[in-house]
C-alpha cells in the first residue's frame, strides 16, 4: 500500500492534472509513478523536463534503459526494476540484454563501459577512481556519454528514492532481483 496517495488524474486539477494529462498522451496510461510524483507538480515538472531533456541526448533509449536498470537493481527498487524491464524491451532490448544490464554483465566493449560507469558512479556516489574513469575512455565514452551518463544515473536515482519512501504500488509486471533470477537461468541450463 503506497505511503503517498496515488493521484486519481479524472479527479486531479491545476497544475498536476495539465502534467499527468500530458503523460496519459505520450504514454497511452499514466502509471502509478507519475500519480505519486502528481503531489508536487513542481516536482512532477522537473521530472518531465528532465526526463524529457535526457531523451534528446547522445545516449540511445536502450542504453538509457540499461542505465535504469543497472540503478534500480543496485538501489534494489523493485518498482523501477518492473517498470524498466518492460520499457527496456519497448526501447528494444531483449530479455538478454535486460538480464545482462541487471547483473551489469553485457558483451559489447561500450555497453560493458557504460554500465560499469553507472555502477561505479552509483555505488561510490560519484566518487570514481582514475582506473574507473580510464576504464569509462577505453570503452570510446565520450564527455557527452560521461555526463548524460551521470545525468541518468541521477534522473533514476531520484525515481528509486521516490517509489521507495512512497512504496508505489507496481503496475507493471513483477520481476525478480537480478541475483536470484541468475541462479534460475543456471538450474534452467544445468537441467
Amino acid at each position: 500500500m503506497n505511503r503517498i496517495a496515488q493521484l486519481d488524474p479524472a479527479h486531479t486539477t491545476g497544475k498536476a492534472r495539465q502534467l499527468l494529462d500530458g503523460v496519459q498522451a505520450k504514454m497511452g496510461s499514466v502509471p502509478n509513478l507519475f500519480r505519486v510524483f502528481g503531489n508536487s507538480p513542481a516536482a512532477l515538472d522537473a521530472y518531465l523536463l528532465f526526463s524529457g531533456a535526457l531523451n534528446s541526448g547522445t545516449l540511445s533509449a536502450k542504453e538509457r534503459e540499461q542505465i535504469a536498470l543497472v540503478v534500480a537493481e543496485i538501489n534494489d527498487c523493485p518498482y523501477c526494476r518492473n517498470a524498466h524491464a518492460v520499457q527496456g524491451t519497448e526501447a528494444g532490448l531483449n530479455k538478454r540484454q535486460i538480464a545482462d544490464a541487471r547483473n551489469v554483465t553485457p558483451t559489447d566493449p561500450h555497453t560493458v563501459a557504460l554500465l560499469n560507469l553507472t555502477r561505479s558512479v552509483v555505488v561510490q556516489r560519484g566518487d570514481i577512481s582514475e582506473a574507473e574513469f580510464h576504464a569509462a575512455r577505453a570503452g570510446k565514452l565520450t564527455d557527452g556519454e560521461i555526463i548524460e551518463t551521470v545525468a541518468n544515473v541521477g534522473l533514476n536515482i531520484l525515481t528509486n528514492y521516490v517509489n521507495q519512501v512512497a512504496k508505489t504500488v507496481a503496475d507493471f509486471p513483477e520481476t525478480i532481483p537480478a541475483a536470484h533470477e541468475v541462479k534460475a537461468m543456471r538450474s534452467k541450463t544445468s537441467a
